[in-house]
């Protein structure tokens, strides 16, 4: 990334950062830690994400007179992505950082808690869910049961598909190799025809320079050109023009606490990090969309080719996918529970995503 980048980058995380802090945080002042210090482990792994979450850590102890520090650490520097929640719930760490769809395996629902294929498809439908349609209560409820604390989501940015090889339509997916997080979005293109295999994020890269894989999904242009992802593929599939991603136009990140960790703190203190969330949201995604728009000149630079899928490709992907939404749904109650809350968001006439038509003849088991 350019020296311009990130100039912009740190400029807009240092306003929006002040703004909040000003309103919100306990003490103001230059500070040093000499209070309660955070073990805070992210899922990203390198790149602009990890650079403006470390940023976001180190923003803290100043913000709070010294009274509460963030320690960051990026991807498998403490646990892997996958030990995340136990380390939280053996104290390992006092809070976390992940891409939410890791929490499926312990929280089924929280696969309802994140993008999947084709659902909800901006940022701020994501929001509306969480803090106008009574999300977040729910996930703080599913989460307590774990010992943990749901403090709020992250956005972040749309999910890219990097490929060895051209694909011009989902034709072209059949007997591909494909690096996919599991679940739904896992099924979905098993039933196109590609060999799924789940790996973390920071193993995206080797397997792709050692062609165990041939195609990836992961987040962004901005952190995975930072990554390194023209050095090992040589196309990026897209939807149609303003459809960045055909099957996660939005992922959720989150910040999550130890029970324990999070009881500790004032109510004041408490109240300061859910809004430091809200902040670290908006500036995290802002900072990346503003950061993707230099980062595709240099894909393009490098040789990487943009294909771009159709309107078709994304109706028939809708059609396959509504059966799985179901099935995922009914698995329990909670992730029943939840996906009412979207497909009536969906079907909706603030949006409209989903013809009732596709949905006719099928019950969730609420």
């Amino acid at each position: 990334m350019n020296n311009k980048v990130i100039t912009r980058r740190r400029a807009l995380g240092g306003l929006g950062v002040a703004g909040a802090a000003t309103l919100a945080a306990p003490h103001i002042a230059g500070a040093q830690a000499n209070g309660t210090t955070w073990r805070i482990q992210t899922s990203w792994p390198g790149g602009a994400g990890l650079t403006i979450f470390r940023e976001w850590c180190n923003s803290i102890v100043e913000k709070t007179g010294g009274e509460l520090a963030f320690q960051p650490f990026g991807a498998n520097d403490v646990v892997g992505d996958f030990q995340l929640f136990d380390a939280v719930k053996n104290g390992v760490l006092d809070a976390v950082n992940p891409f939410t769809i890791y929490a499926q395996g312990i929280i089924p629902a929280a696969t309802f808690l994140t993008s999947y294929p084709l659902g909800l498809r901006n940022p701020h439908e994501y929001d509306t869910f969480y803090y106008g349609l009574g999300g977040l209560d729910i996930a703080r409820e599913l989460y307590a049961a774990q010992g943990m604390y749901f403090v709020g989501p992250v956005q972040h940015d749309a999910n890219l598909i990097h490929s060895k090889v051209p694909i011009r339509s989902i034709d072209d997916f059949r007997g591909r190799k494909m690096r996919m997080p599991g679940g739904m979005v896992s099924e979905l293109f098993s039933q196109l025809g590609a060999e799924t295999t789940v790996l973390p994020g920071s193993e995206i890269f080797p397997a792709l320079e050692r062609g165990t894989i041939d195609v990836a999904d992961y987040t962004g242009a901005a952190v995975n050109y930072a990554l390194g992802f023209s050095q090992v593929t040589d196309y990026i599939v897209m939807g149609p023009p303003g459809f960045t991603s055909v099957y996660q136009p939005v992922d959720i990140m989150d910040i999550t606490a130890s029970q324990q960790s999070w009881d500790a703190l004032s109510d004041e203190m408490k109240q300061f990090i859910e809004m430091e969330t809200h902040v670290y949201s908006d500036m995290h995604h802002a900072a990346i969309q503003a950061a993707d728009i230099d980062a595709f000149e240099k894909f393009r630079e490098d040789g990487v080719e943009i294909t771009r899928l159709t309107t078709d490709d994304v109706e028939l992907l809708t059609e396959l996918v509504v059966p799985i939404w179901y099935e995922y749904a009914n698995r329990d109650p909670n992730s029943a529970r939840i996906f009412d809350i979207q497909l009536r968001y969906m079907q909706s006439g603030a949006l409209g995503y989903v013809d009732p038509a596709l949905t006719e003849g099928m019950e969730l088991k609420l």
